[in-house]
């Protein structure tokens, strides 16, 4: 194999697919990135692969002989980020020994491969459920969801995204146990019946790993000039293509929990704040809270403001006043800050509402001008008097 390329060019699609090389891989060849030259189309193809999570992209270059062999990923991507930008970088593989010669015009670098042959394929979904996808509003429903996703292994389903896809609609719903976000948008003029083999009133539900989303997150952003970008869907595994990208996961598999009854039907105390202003009075109040507990204490006893609190034992205390709109005597509510501060962050709107029932019972934020429907749903912390 010997192919000509330009570094900045090989180097962007060695950075994209090494997020999906292992760093505890269980055989060597998975430790390695395949790289696959066609002479025909003058196209170089780059994969990796945990067998979990796959990224394959691929890109023009001069192929002067076709071939395919992995190369260690990491001494791969170390050596071309630091060749000379905009260069042309020469990669000579000799088929008999599997020696790689990678050479620019500073110098050369020599490096022994793994035959291409072990190396596990993609899989391919080639039946089964097939859509388009909008790529603007697959984009807000992570923006919306991500951050409420677990970070604990052990409650595994809750370590991804649940998407419910349809003709009709998209949802997308994160929960790590102490909070839940959850956004609908309306699909319909994002689809073509044609394109999709999902019935009119089917659902899709899957849930995918938060590793994996936070790369197909940069693939859509990439194609978000794109019309769609085409997913397919079987037996546990989901495949996102776009025009040079192909992602495919590994779904998490179980049922994953029926979070429409979390939310309560009806709210006995609503309250208005200016979003920016309550982020801010929060990020400085978070100064001390975060120095104990996280918590954070909203009293609404004065007309027109809201008394935020945070006390940090034998350290000191904070306490801020805050404009709200609400229509009722008074109450107490307390927060985990983090959990109120990282659901306020991804709401656009100027105003947000609050709809609380008791102090002690789920919480509900959602923005003034909720056009896609977004809820977030943060469990209050219960604070001794």
């Amino acid at each position: 194999m010997e192919i000509v390329c330009n570094q900045n060019e090989f180097n962007y699609a060695i950075q994209l697919v090494s997020k999906a090389v292992s760093s505890r891989p269980t055989h060597p060849i998975l430790a390695n990135l395949l790289l696959t030259a066609d002479q025909g189309t003058n196209k170089i193809s780059l994969t990796g692969f945990d067998l979990n999570l796959g990224i394959q992209t691929s890109f023009e270059a001069t192929v002067k002989q076709s071939g395919a062999i992995t190369i260690p990923s990491k001494l791969l991507s170390e050596i071309v980020n630091k060749l000379p930008s905009e260069t042309p970088v020469s990669l000579d593989v000799d088929e008999n020994s599997d020696n790689i010669l990678i050479k620019s015009d500073r110098g050369s670098f020599n490096l022994k491969g793994i035959p291409s042959d072990d190396y596990p394929n993609l899989p391919f979904v080639e039946s089964g459920t097939s859509l388009n996808i909008d790529p603007s509003s697959f984009l807000q429903a992570l923006k919306l969801t991500l951050f409420a996703s677990s970070n604990d292994e052990s409650k595994q389903l809750l370590t991804g995204v649940n998407f419910t896809f349809n003709l009709k609609y998209l949802e997308s719903a994160a929960t790590d146990g102490h909070r839940l976000a959850v956004f609908l948008v309306d699909n319909k003029e994002n689809y073509e019946d044609k394109e999709n083999n999902l019935h009119n009133e089917e659902n899709l539900s899957v849930t995918i790993p938060t590793r994996s989303l936070r790369e197909i997150e940069k693939l859509v952003s990439l194609s978000s000039s794109e019309n769609s970008i085409k997913l397919f869907y079987d037996k546990g595994q989901v495949v996102f293509i776009s025009s040079s990208q192909i992602i495919t996961t590994r779904t998490l598999e179980g049922s994953y929990p029926k979070y429409p009854q979390l939310i309560p039907d009806t709210f006995s105390k609503l309250f208005k704040f200016n979003t920016k202003q309550l982020i801010e009075a929060l990020e400085r109040i978070a100064i001390l809270a975060d120095q104990q507990s996280s918590v954070v204490k909203i009293k609404l006893d004065q007309k027109d403001l809201a008394l935020i609190s945070a006390d940090a034992q034998d350290i000191g205390n904070a306490n801020e006043l805050v404009p709200v709109s609400f229509d009722f005597d008074q109450f107490d509510i307390a927060f985990n800050v983090r959990y109120l501060l990282e659901g306020l962050k991804v709401i656009s709107s100027k105003n947000v509402i609050f709809k609380c029932n008791h102090p002690t019972t789920p919480a509900v934020l959602i923005p003034e001008d909720n056009i896609n429907s977004f809820t977030y749903l943060v469990m209050p912390v219960q604070v001794r008097s």
